[in-house]
């Protein structure tokens, strides 16, 4: 069964961090405090490398809560016809789950269905079925713990399965499993939507969580997203979940994962006036 929801606001990791760390987990974990949201957002990549007593003690320290990201990779694809590259995403999927719920989240998020990668093709039937097939698997078992699974809708270059929100409620109606919700984000509804308020209003309390992200990644109204348009849409669907604001720059983030990410010029070097700026324009349209 699902978990029930809350609005409430968020700042990515990445904003103030790198790594998990030590070091770097207080940084985001403060970060996020001192900016006066209601928790962080951990991108869990490599859930085996995370402390999580270390992290929880910081949570606790910061009174801020955690919930959890993270995208596969072509070694962990659960799209592939591969039986075993579909098993080790499975791990990794699970252990992600594990970690989270002993952080005390609810919500596990983003590109949990395929690699986050520009595939050289549409997916197949087969690519399909086996992603709808994992999601059921990873649905029911965070069902289990009380995590919520929200599957994130991006654009074209990062995967062949679904690219709008409307897509992403036809692969919800597949996986059929109470827990599960679509997760948009204004970054990518900017490159493949109809505009920026027609997949909220479609998706409805079928909305599980939301990532808020300029159209160049910076600072929220300094690019082209339709940020007013997309929070009326909210209001009206009386939206009840988590916001995470989402920036990325290789100031910050690791090199490697800033490659992933495209992030070749930095739009900000200071995560915490980043952080409140946005936490104030957010809460100013909703």
């Amino acid at each position: 069964m699902s978990v029930s929801k809350r609005l409430e606001f968020g700042g990515h990791a990445l904003v103030w961090a790198g790594d998990w760390s030590a070091d770097g987990a207080r940084a985001a974990i403060s970060g996020a405090a001192r900016s006066g949201y209601d928790y962080v957002e951990i991108a869990l990549l490599d859930p085996w490398k995370v402390d999580t007593a270390m992290t929880r003690d910081l949570l606790a320290e910061y009174g801020v809560r955690a919930h959890a990201s993270l995208g596969l990779s072509p070694t962990t694809d659960v799209t592939s016809t591969d039986k075993s590259i579909i098993a080790k995403g499975d791990e990794l999927l699970r252990k992600a789950t594990d970690v989270l719920h002993e952080l005390g989240g609810t919500e596990l998020c983003g590109v949990l269905y395929c690699s986050l990668q520009k595939y050289p093709g549409p997916a197949s039937k087969e690519n399909r079925a086996n992603s709808v097939a994992a999601m059921q698997r990873l649905s029911d078992y965070a069902a289990d713990k009380g995590i919520n699974v929200n599957f994130e809708v991006v654009n074209r270059y990062e995967t062949n399965i679904m690219n709008t929100g409307i897509e992403g409620l036809k692969f919800l109606e597949e996986v059929n499993r109470p827990n599960t919700y679509v997760h948009l984000d204004t970054y990518h509804m900017n490159i493949e939507e109809d505009g920026m308020a027609k997949s909220v209003l479609a998706a409805g309390d079928k909305l599980g969580f939301v990532h808020i992200g300029e159209s160049h990644r910076g600072y929220l109204g300094s690019g082209n997203v339709d940020f007013d348009t997309f929070f009326d849409a909210l209001k009206k669907i009386n939206y009840q979940g988590p916001i995470t604001f989402e920036s990325f720059s290789s100031a910050v983030v690791d090199p490697a994962l800033s490659n992933a990410l495209c992030v070749w010029r930095n739009l900000w070097s200071d995560s915490d006036d980043l952080a409140s700026t946005a936490l104030k324009f957010m809460k100013e349209r909703i």
